[in-house]
């Protein structure tokens, strides 16, 4: 990993890394016209940052001032990443349901432990999408974002599939000796 003070490859010559990072936040200051947060909207700058004489951008559907871009994306990311989680559990509940060997005397012991799986992915994938709609509208508003409840859910839930999968194997394990 390289520190600040190491060097970097640019347009195939050698540059201090120091002194590229000085001309990228002096391009994108405060003091440059189209400086940290700024838009063009009508032909006039209009800026997000605290204090600033011009008001925000509004959406045009009247919901809120428009955010900055770079939080919109990283909400966008983070809903996202929940939809691949929904997804791996769903695929993983049905290789668990339809792949995994049945278990010796608990024949719908697969059942048990993939299903709820599916069904945990099909609400990791719905309250992701609710947590993202609350979060772009805190966003819009200027409000603190909301804490969101789904890595609660997924660890409680986890838990649960997980003991209930060492008992069945218990189970199963003791049903044949």
């Amino acid at each position: 990993m390289r520190t600040s003070g190491e060097t970097s490859w640019r347009a195939g010559r050698h540059v201090p890394r120091r002194a590229m990072m000085g001309k990228i936040s002096t391009m994108f200051s405060q003091e440059h016209p189209a400086g940290r947060g700024a838009r063009h909207k009508a032909g006039s700058a209009v800026t997000d940052l605290p204090g600033d004489d011009n008001p925000p951008a509004s959406s045009e559907s009247g919901d809120g001032a428009e955010p900055d871009a770079r939080y919109t994306f990283a909400n966008e990311r983070t809903f996202l990443a929940w939809s691949r989680t929904s997804l791996a559990l769903v695929v993983g509940g049905l290789a668990i349901a339809q792949l995994l060997p049945p278990f010796p005397g608990i024949p719908w012991g697969r059942h048990v432990i993939g299903t709820p799986l599916i069904l945990l992915g099909c609400a990791v994938s719905v309250i992701s999408y609710f947590e993202w709609k609350a979060s772009q509208r805190a966003l819009r508003h200027g409000e603190p974002l909301p804490r969101s409840r789904l890595p609660q859910i997924l660890a409680i839930a986890i838990t649960v599939i997980g003991l209930l999968a060492a008992v069945l194997a218990l189970l199963s394990g003791v049903g044949t000796h």
